[in-house]
């Protein structure tokens, strides 16, 4: 594979020896806050639970720690996370679709628990496609869904609109050996 044509802007054009020119879309990234939150607990068998409580744009990106914590005095610790990113890409549009039609549209935030980190849990990734979380709740990670902001949602609408396609339905062909005896 030899790049024939690269942009440093979105689009990207590779050649393959059989197939030819072969043009990709470079993802749309917009860069996110996760709000990580410690709630305490009475029970006997766990003393807190963590959660995603929000996912906030990042308005002026710049050198930031990677997560700060919020001042409050309620009895919920909560900590402003950085460095996770939303992509767009377009072999996603359909869980994007499903998403943003859904009654409540989500955020989905993998996250971990960390032994070494202040906070012990932190985000890995945060994505808006429906697909993509059931993927990592298939292989056993850790997934909550908060709240979508209506920022982001206005900012998926185009890139769904231009990618966006729904499968064609399909004839389904009728089984005569199914269908019972002909009436004559």
């Amino acid at each position: 594979m030899t790049p024939v044509y690269d942009r440093p802007h979105r689009l990207r054009m590779t050649y393959l020896p059989r197939a030819g020119p072969i043009l990709h879309m470079q993802a749309a990234r917009i860069p996110v806050d996760v709000i990580m939150e410690r709630v305490p607990l009475q029970n006997r068998w766990a003393s807190e639970r963590w959660q995603p409580a929000a996912v906030v744009p990042v308005t002026m990106p710049g050198e930031r720690p990677p997560c700060e914590r919020l001042d409050g005095g309620a009895p919920v610790a909560r900590w402003r996370c950085g460095g996770c990113e939303i992509e767009l890409h377009p072999s996603e549009a359909e869980g994007y679709y499903l998403n943003l039609t859904a009654p409540e549209p989500k955020v989905f935030v993998l996250w971990r628990m960390f032994d070494d980190a202040e906070p012990a849990a932190r985000p890995v990734v945060a994505t808006v496609s429906y697909n993509e979380a059931a993927r990592f709740l298939d292989a056993g990670e850790q997934v909550d869904g908060v709240a979508l902001p209506e920022s982001i949602a206005q900012w998926m609408r185009p890139f769904i609109a231009t990618h966006y396609r729904p499968e064609p339905r399909r004839k389904s062909r009728r089984n005569p050996l199914a269908s019972g005896p002909e009436k004559a």
